[in-house]
């Protein structure tokens, strides 16, 4: 399994604000990758460089063999449509159905005709679990979580080789957060595809995501498994697991009180 996105001494500042300081961090083929971190560590903006949004003010961003900021404007088009993207809130376009939404990127960069593009949007509504009839509906007329399934099959129409999802649990119940999971997961056995997510989900972290990192302090503090993170003594790290902490301790008492 070789290394897919290389973040290497990354620099991100407007003007005398500096966001990213000398930020590193490796993705492997295959894996489903986490990007953790406080509020305003620039996460996003860290996705967004990965996807050619933005920038960096320094640094390299590696992406399928790519430094992106030497990439010519042809190969830079191709390498987009090695990629999709599922947005915080969904961002589908509001005045087309689901199956329009999804057809999109099939009509604009691909010479496929419309039967055959009929066929691929029909697979991908029912690859991330939604029924057939959906593809006649509106944004407006679907619930969040479907909103969410949608714009997943919209992401998945080019057979992308990486997925990149912000927050992609926040805004559904559990239950629906779960089923969400267990999809990511699903596709990923399914297509073998590599998937970088930016999430807060405890669960997500615990039961989906094979390696994170975490941002604080403008750069990774932590890297690698649940395991691995948990050994960091980051203050911002031993916030936001402390709950988990101590609910392991207890169980730890409980069992050996129990003996």
């Amino acid at each position: 399994m070789g290394v897919i996105i290389e973040a290497k001494n990354i620099v991100t500042s407007f003007g005398d604000t500096v966001i990213h300081d000398d930020l590193n961090l490796s993705i492997n083929q295959g894996e489903i990758y986490g990007i953790l971190g406080e509020s305003g560590s620039g996460k996003t903006l860290l996705l967004k460089e990965m996807i050619m949004l933005l920038k960096p003010t320094a640094g390299e961003m590696w992406v399928l063999g790519h430094e992106l900021s030497k990439i010519p404007y042809n190969e830079a088009q191709s390498l987009r449509r090695q990629w999709g993207i599922l947005f915080q809130f969904g961002a589908l376009f509001t005045s087309l159905t689901v199956a329009e939404n999804i057809e999109l990127q099939l009509k604009e960069y691909t010479g496929i005709d419309k039967k055959m593009r009929d066929e691929i949007v029909k697979t991908k509504i029912s690859m991330v679990g939604l029924s057939a009839h959906v593809g006649g509906l509106y944004p407006s007329e679907l619930s969040g979580g479907m909103i969410k399934r949608a714009a997943l099959a919209r992401a998945l129409a080019m057979d992308p080789k990486l997925l990149f999802l912000d927050e992609p649990t926040s805004g559904l119940d559990p239950i629906g957060a779960r089923n969400f999971d267990a999809l990511i997961m699903e596709l990923r056995e399914l297509l073998g595809i590599t998937v970088v997510m930016i999430t807060h989900d405890l669960e997500s972290i615990h039961s989906v995501i094979d390696r994170f990192s975490v941002l604080a302090d403008k750069h990774v503090v932590a890297e690698g498994t649940l395991e691995n993170v948990l050994q960091s003594n980051h203050p911002f790290v031993e916030r936001f697991f402390k709950n988990e902490y101590t609910l392991a301790n207890y169980n730890k008492r409980a069992r050996h009180h129990h003996v």
